[in-house]
């Protein structure tokens, strides 16, 4: 994202209207408001701005979820482009590649209606990981070997219930 106009937090917090100024002269009606030391920027945009974002957006994922729903040479299209944009999916099974588009478009169409990408990028960083998993022959050996056939007498303990404080 291009953001034209930055300041300092102090200078927003000192000079709340000359920032609220250069926020309005700012071509895309955004700055980038600098914080101290490890703390995050932050942007501050105009409510009108982020409305029209949010529509751009909305409009997007809705045509890109209908086209997805509508058209086997789409569905195709992205199945071939998917590499190319998130690279890592090679080191998935070609099913689970299928299986990864299928549930991000379900996903982007569900948190569209929700105006909210936290659950994309939950879904993206799931996948990743389980790409991570497939790259790595010692990690793909130790998840999918059979334990019912070890000699050893290693006895595995159960995992407790999200929440379960008795373990």
């Amino acid at each position: 994202m291009s953001i034209a106009a930055e300041i300092n937090f102090s200078e927003l917090s000192n000079k709340p209207a000359d920032s609220v100024r250069k926020l309005q002269a700012a071509p895309n009606q955004t700055l980038l408001v600098h914080r101290r030391g490890d703390e995050e920027d932050l942007v501050l945009t105009t409510a009108r701005r982020a409305e029209e974002v949010r529509e751009v957006v909305s409009f997007t994922t809705s045509l890109f979820v209908a086209l997805m729903q509508h058209s086997e040479q789409a569905r195709e299209t992205i199945a071939e482009l998917t590499p190319t944009v998130f690279p890592w999916v090679r080191f998935l099974p070609p099913e689970d590649r299928a299986h990864f588009v299928v549930e991000l478009v379900e996903i982007l169409e569900a948190s569209n209606s929700l105006g909210t990408p936290a659950p994309v990028i939950q879904l993206i960083t799931e996948w990743k990981h389980t790409a991570e998993v497939w790259a790595d022959p010692h990690l793909v050996e130790m998840f999918t070997r059979d334990r019912s056939l070890d000699d050893d007498d290693e006895d595995v303990d159960e995992v407790p219930e999200r929440g379960d404080t008795t373990a």
